[in-house]
Order: structure tokens, then sequence, then C-alpha cells
């Protein structure tokens, strides 16, 4: 997205804890949407904490999943990387 590598979520998640935490991401989603829209700003804190929160969860933010070695390249420009074309 713009340029940037995402981390994808844990492949070793059982499916049914990855449905509930892409669930619980969605609705924490949709609460920063409706407090941006209400103007309210503690609301919106809280909701983004959420996300967060759920996001470590699946492994897509926080410490690595993976145990190869590999750098964490999340939220890099992917030009930067070396996954760049040269």
């Amino acid at each position: 997205m713009r340029g940037r590598l995402w981390r994808a979520s844990n492949p070793h998640l059982p499916e049914s804890e990855r449905a509930r935490l892409v669930a619980q991401l969605m609705d924490a989603r949709r609460a920063v949407g409706a407090a941006l829209r209400d103007k309210d700003a503690a609301a919106e804190r809280a909701a983004r904490k959420q996300v967060h929160e759920a996001k470590v969860a699946l492994g897509e933010r926080g410490p690595v999943w993976w145990d190869d070695g590999a750098p964490d390249y999340n939220r890099h420009l992917v030009k930067n990387t070396p996954y760049a074309q040269k």
C-alpha cells in the first residue's frame, strides 16, 4: 500500500483463532470510524488501541512470528528493501 510492505498475519494461528481475531479487528476499525464521525477523541484513542492489540495478536505487528532469521520490513518503503526491483 502506497509503496510500503505490510506484514502478513501469522499463518500458524488456528483458523478459529484467526477468524475471531479478524472479527475483533473489524469491530475495532468500525469503532474508529464511528469515533471519527462523532468527533470523540477518547473513543478514537480507545478504538485505535483495540486495532493495535488485534493486529499484534494476529502477528501483523509486534514480535515477529517467523524463526528463520529473516528481517522484518513491516512498514518499510519497498524501494528501501531487498524486494525493490533493480
